[in-house]
């Protein structure tokens, strides 16, 4: 996979990725009623509308469609509405849990986080914005702990990225 950069600027912050997952006309793998199934989320942290892209036991490819009328813009920040970086990873992950929760190894349970590492932020995200999270499996130790590369995306251009860990909790 390459990785566009923009021409007037070399700073990694401008960096694009290439954009076959930013059509909104893309058909659901998983619709909502389906993650409603699989994560135990619910209103107001349900953080995926859609996962358009689902490899088993390897990765998944989510959507967050954001809107202005979600309840952490009211105070964060009045007049400049921004969405805050902690549930920016909390959408990240649940994508992540997609792919952990459906693991033939992985029976019941429900994972939690256990560490974030490296987690940068590049860009805001705001209202009218659509949110694209890839998480891609690293790591299953001992089948109760597992280890993700999550990257998220806005017109192309790199918002967040990081490493999650998730425990499995009986």
């Amino acid at each position: 996979m390459s990785i566009l950069t923009d021409i007037n600027s070399h700073d990694e912050s401008t960096e694009t990725v290439p954009n076959h997952h930013q059509a909104p006309s893309t058909q659901p793998i998983f619709t909502f009623e389906d993650i409603q199934k699989i994560l135990p989320h619910r209103y107001p942290f349900a953080l995926v509308d859609r996962i358009i892209e689902y490899i088993p036991g390897q990765r998944a490819v989510g959507i967050k469609n954001v809107t202005f009328n979600e309840p952490h813009f009211q105070g964060h920040f009045p007049g400049r509405p921004m969405m805050p970086g902690v549930l920016i990873v909390e959408a990240m992950a649940q994508v992540g849990g997609i792919v952990l929760r459906q693991l033939p190894e992985v029976e019941g349970g429900l994972f939690v986080f256990a560490g974030i590492d490296k987690v940068r932020f590049r860009r805001p995200v705001v209202p009218g914005d659509q949110l694209v999270m890839t998480a891609e499996l690293i790591a299953l130790k001992r089948r109760r702990f597992g280890k993700m590369q999550a990257r998220a995306v806005v017109d192309g251009q790199r918002v967040a990225e990081g490493e999650l860990m998730f425990s499995l909790v009986d």
